[in-house]
């Protein structure tokens, strides 16, 4: 074992509940340093640059340790994931804590959340009628933010 994947072993200084399992994590050094650089973030961030932000911060994680910190987050529910236009995973921690949608600007990766009630309806009774329970979807609307948009135009 590295002494990276020993110190992610290391002792509980606390557990929190998971939303995705009914169990519970680990609170480690390194769950709460990526925790508290998400908390700093605005937009999505890729696991690479989120571990670049956290060795910046000299926070000694690993980017093998980050990306498993990120994805038990996503399963528990506890940030949200979305692909990027190179299919990269991203991730963010969003204000709201229900399900909703996101505007991404493609330029500068400002992400907007969105409440579309609409689109919910819409996909309740696509799913009825063709029969399918227990659906889920995810609706992400790319294009430019307006300060992308206003530069774009003054090029």
């Amino acid at each position: 074992m590295t002494p990276e994947a020993t110190s992610e072993a290391g002792p509980t200084v606390g557990t929190v509940g998971t939303a995705g399992t009914g169990g519970a994590q680990r609170v480690t050094r390194q769950r709460r340093a990526v925790s508290a650089a998400l908390d700093d973030l605005d937009d999505f961030v890729s696991t690479q640059e989120l571990h670049r932000l956290l060795h910046d911060r000299g926070e000694s994680v690993s980017l093998a340790t980050t990306y498993r910190i990120l994805q038990s987050m996503a399963d528990d529910g506890l940030v949200d994931v979305l692909r990027s236009g190179d299919n990269e995973a991203v991730y963010r921690r969003c204000a709201v804590e229900h399900h909703h949608h996101h505007l991404l600007c493609r330029n500068c990766g400002r992400a907007v959340e969105i409440e579309a009630p609409a689109v919910e309806q819409w996909a309740a009774r696509i799913a009825a009628e063709h029969g399918f329970t227990d659906t889920a979807h995810t609706v992400e609307i790319h294009g430019l933010c307006p300060e992308c948009s206003a530069s774009a135009r003054r090029s």
